[in-house]
């Protein structure tokens, strides 16, 4: 037992020597970590809008092109044009906010130098003594133009290819922070997630800088503007354009802003990097870089000790360490900037992957910095362990396993709510999409909300990350190839640094469908030099640009990692129905560049294009598998709707049909992103006079279209499920036919009509669903019986219902936390007697609120309906309607909505902590 004693003694002892020698203490993850603060700075904020352009102040970042065009009906696959030189002004701000990225620019010759002086100074909004309490109290993110009236007619000010909302304009935020004495030698930064557009900050009346792009996350150094024991004035100028976008792109502060303290030696903004070169069920090797940032006037030495532990499924770290590095003595000369890199083992690592077959299992590396024995920063790097392999013939393979893409594209509005992010919104939208089947989204097309990305971890779902719409090439008057030139190294570097140590992130995307597929050599040069951007900030990752132009034998594609195609796989406007369109027309175009690429990864980065408004229907129908909208074809230009046969698309569209066919007669193609998952506001192709769009599987409100459960048969082929279209509630059809079409992931069906059968029918090869097109309607049920492999699969039935009698509520969730953000979602259907959706009643609809919670927003799904979105009025749309809900505090609340000669429809919700 002494030798026990004696071993044990001499054991803690070495242990002890070796910690002391090495300076740093033993890690404990619950360690104060008051070294780094980070700190919302979402509430209490004033904002101010001037009405008109032409009545803003003069601090302008630069001078544009004189050019408006309300109508904005430009066609998505119109070919980009040369821009418009500006004249020069030596009163534009910009010297002044360059600056701002040089963080971003490898070569320091071409760094930015601050102009002396200090423009709009003696501007009132940016002093501390100017007076804003008339100002409007708001909490971030805010987008300043989701409340406001749709604008209506051709010649509203903002058109449908901006959604008719007015997020134009020039706006000003402010809020007041104390600084304590405490935080007298801090580095002190605002870390802003995004701002539309053209962002420039004021602190203390001193102009400390911007960033035009309103997609980007960035970092402002504010620490020689501040002084501590004081109380701290920010002051925000925003300017969005007119003409600036194709689709809705919410205006103001719309993502959150944080205020971030660390000592002056510190962890640098976004300075960890960790990618597994090596990984197996048994074995990973995790490669770990970190960067230091000393700004100090005065070398300083440091050690970096980083310690690997498991998350669970909720984010939360658990257990003890699971391997650690250390760093010997680090030596950072004053003012700059050092990588430590070093590399670490985990057996048996659980890996990251997309369910179902893969599991999204998640790491976190907690970096502690010391200087001797003291704490000075603590950073935290959440990742995930999982290998990629791009392969041209078999396809995406995650973890040595083939993952075909089941993708969609999403653009990055929350319908009615706008811009502005909220986690419980965007949280809602990926899991209808996970219902779906999908497992993959292409953000279309700018980086997103930070925080989008940590569900796309936590969920499993595979991302395309993408930057631009547009290079030097312009689509819209002033859109954001005004910067390109001046930003597109800060802007990309911004994106792959922010985002490189998420695993669901599989490549990157430069661009979408840019102008320069038409300009040769000079746009494959611009496509190297953002290569090289990427490549400098991650090595790991294949990049690509998606592609609706250019063809194998052109530029463009040979500096593509994985070749990204829009609507050529399938084919552009070259079936029958389509040859009298003016626009690209092109042939399938997989086989052409497989054989000239016969190296590269093949993907559908955008496909499809179908339109349809949820639950109507246009007759007759067409006997063709695709076909382009017209006031003859699925349209109605009087209503402007567009039928929900799913088989009727844009000019350069094709069927969801004609799209599944393409793909499985090209194997060797990844899989696809359909355009759209989620319908969208502005773009509303084809009919410009609407509010939102027409391509999403899912309506602006988040109810399921028919072509949903298309691509649901498809994509989950092992779920039993049949879906019937179209509803059975036609009085002036009587005796007309009505065809009758059904989704199923069965491979046989069996179609009634009032307990008659009228046949049953198979899918042959690429047939993806099943048709009867002579059905004379009759009122009644109809019923449809599938089968798999002979066997009894899934059944639907669709009734004719009676007359609307009550209002039936049904909420996504009965309680939410008391926080003001997380939301409640609930659809109220018009039912008849027994209970069944009318699913052709627009009834007006009251919603009344008792309790402690307030309706954030009221939506239905029409793109035509111009009601906005904070009325507690509204019509319901082809049976269904939603409301959102949020509390500031705790309790209970009534939600009661009613309509003229309905049983009205009650719920009790409960808010809590």
């Amino acid at each position: 037992m002494k030798n026990v004693f004696l071993n044990n003694y001499i054991f803690i002892s070495a242990l002890l020597l070796l910690m002391y020698s090495c300076k740093i203490p033993s890690v404990n993850i619950d360690d104060d970590i008051s070294a780094r603060q980070s700190t919302s700075i979402d509430s209490g904020w004033k904002f101010y809008k001037y009405e008109k352009l032409q009545d803003a102040d003069s601090l302008i970042y630069d001078t544009r092109p004189d050019y408006v065009d309300t109508k904005q009906v430009v066609p998505a696959d119109a070919k980009p044009t040369e821009a418009v030189l500006k004249k020069n002004n030596s009163n534009a701000l910009k010297p002044w906010i360059m600056p701002t990225g040089n963080d971003f620019i490898s070569n320091p010759k071409k760094r930015f130098k601050r102009p002396k002086g200090n423009p709009g100074n003696d501007f009132a909004f940016v002093q501390k003594d100017f007076k804003d309490s008339a100002w409007t109290t708001v909490s971030l993110p805010h987008d300043w133009a989701i409340s406001e009236p749709f604008l209506e007619g051709w010649d509203a000010n903002v058109g449908g290819g901006m959604g008719r909302l007015p997020s134009p304009g020039i706006a000003w935020y402010r809020k007041k922070i104390f600084i304590p004495k405490s935080d007298q030698d801090k580095s002190i930064f605002l870390d802003i997630d995004g701002i539309m557009s053209y962002a420039m900050v004021w602190v203390n009346g001193n102009l400390a800088g911007g960033w035009p792009y309103g997609y980007t996350s960035w970092r402002l150094d504010i620490t020689p503007y501040i002084s501590p024991g004081e109380y701290m004035q920010l002051a925000i100028r925003v300017d969005n354009p007119p003409n600036s976008s194709r689709w809705y792109p919410g205006g103001g502060i719309y993502r959150s802003i944080k205020l971030t303290k660390t000592n002056s030696v510190h962890v640098a903004h976004w300075g960890t990097f960790i990618n597994t070169p090596e990984v197996s069920t048994k074995n990973a090797k995790i490669s770990f870089e970190l960067t230091l940032q000393n700004d100090l006037k005065e070398k300083a030495r440091v050690k970096v000790k980083t310690q690997i532990f498991e998350l669970d499924a909720r984010g939360n770290m658990q257990g003890t360490s699971l391997a650690e590095m250390v760093s010997d003595q680090l030596i950072l000369p004053a003012g700059s900037k050092m990588t430590w890199k070093d590399t670490t083992h985990l057996t048996n690592p659980k890996l990251w992957g997309p369910p179902p077959a893969q599991v999204p299992n998640r790491y976190m590396a907690v970096s502690k910095v010391y200087s001797d024995e003291t704490i000075i920063d603590i950073y935290k790097t959440p990742f995930g362990i999982r290998s990629l392999n791009f392969d041209p013939e078999h396809g995406l393979l995650v973890n040595d396993k083939k993952v075909y893409l089941k993708g969609v594209n999403q653009h990055h509005d929350l319908g009615a709510l706008g811009a502005a992010f909220n986690l419980s919104a965007a949280k809602r939208q990926l899991e209808v999409l996970k219902e779906l089947g999908a497992n993959a989204i292409r953000m279309a097309h700018n980086p997103p909300d930070p925080k989008l990305l940590e569900l796309t971890d936590e969920m499993g779902f595979l991302v395309i990350d993408e930057l631009y719409d547009s290079w030097e090439r312009k689509k819209n008057p002033l859109d954001f190839h005004l910067i390109f030139s001046d930003w597109s190294e800060q802007d990309i570097r911004a994106m792959v640094r922010r985002d490189r140590n998420h695993p669901s992130i599989i490549m990157w995307s430069t661009g979408n469908e840019v102008g320069e597929q038409y300009t040769g050599e000079d746009g494959a040069a611009i496509a190297k030099r953002l290569r090289k951007y990427v490549l400098d900030e991650d090595p790991t990752r294949p990049i690509t640009a998606s592609m609706n132009y250019a063809k194998p034998n052109m530029p463009l594609p040979k500096t593509m990692e994985v070749l990204s195609l829009n609507y050529q796989g399938e084919g552009i406007r070259n079936s029958p129905g389509y040859s009298h369109l003016p626009g690209i027309n092109t042939p399938p175009l997989y086989p052409d560049f497989h054989k000239a690429f016969p190296d590269k990864m093949i993907i559908s980065s955008e496909n499809a294009a179908a339109l349809s408004t949820r639950g109507t229907y246009i007759f007759p129908v067409t006997k063709e598998i695709s076909a382009p909208v017209s006031d003859t074809t699925g349209g109605d230009s009087r209503s402007n709707y567009v039928s929900s046969y799913e088989l009727y698309t844009a000019p350069f569209g094709s069927s969801a049909d004609k799209v599944f066919e393409s793909l499985d007669k090209h194997p060797y193609v990844a899989g696809s992103f359909v355009w759209s998952g989620w319908d969208y506001l502005g773009e509303p192709t084809p009919y410009y006079l609407a509010r939102s769009s027409y391509f999403g599987l899912i309506d602006l409100a988040g109810f399921k279209k028919d072509r949903f459960y298309l691509y649901q048969s498809r994509w989950r082929p092992n779920l039993p499920m049949a879906h019937i279209l179209p509803h059975w509630n036609w009085k002036d059809r009587l005796g007309k036919i009505t065809p009758v079409h059904v989704f199923t992931s069965g491979d046989e069906a069996e179609l009634f009509l009032n307990g008659k059968s009228l046949g049953k029918k198979s899918k042959k090869d690429f047939q993806y669903r099943l048709r009867w097109d002579d059905v004379l309607y009759t009122p009644g049920e109809l019923k449809v019986v599938t089968y798999k492999n002979g066997q009894f699969w899934a059944e639907n039935i669709v009734e004719t219902t009676g007359e609307p009698y009550k209002l039936e509520l049904i909420p996504e969730q009965k309680s939410i936390k008391a926080d003001g953000k997380q939301l409640a979602f609930v659809q109220v259907k018009i039912v008849d007697s027994n209970g069944r959706t009318v699913p052709n009643a627009n009834n007006l609809l009251h919603f009344k609120l008792n309790g402690s919670a307030q309706i954030v927003a009221t939506d239905n799904g029409d793109p035509t309906d111009m009601t906005s979105f904070v009325s507690h009025s509204r019509n319901a749309f082809n049976g269904s309607a939603l409301v959102i809900l949020k509390s500031r505090n705790e309790g209970n609340f009534k939600l009661t909505v009613s309509s003229q000669g309905l049983q009205e429809g009650s719920m009790l919700l409960v808010a809590k902590n």
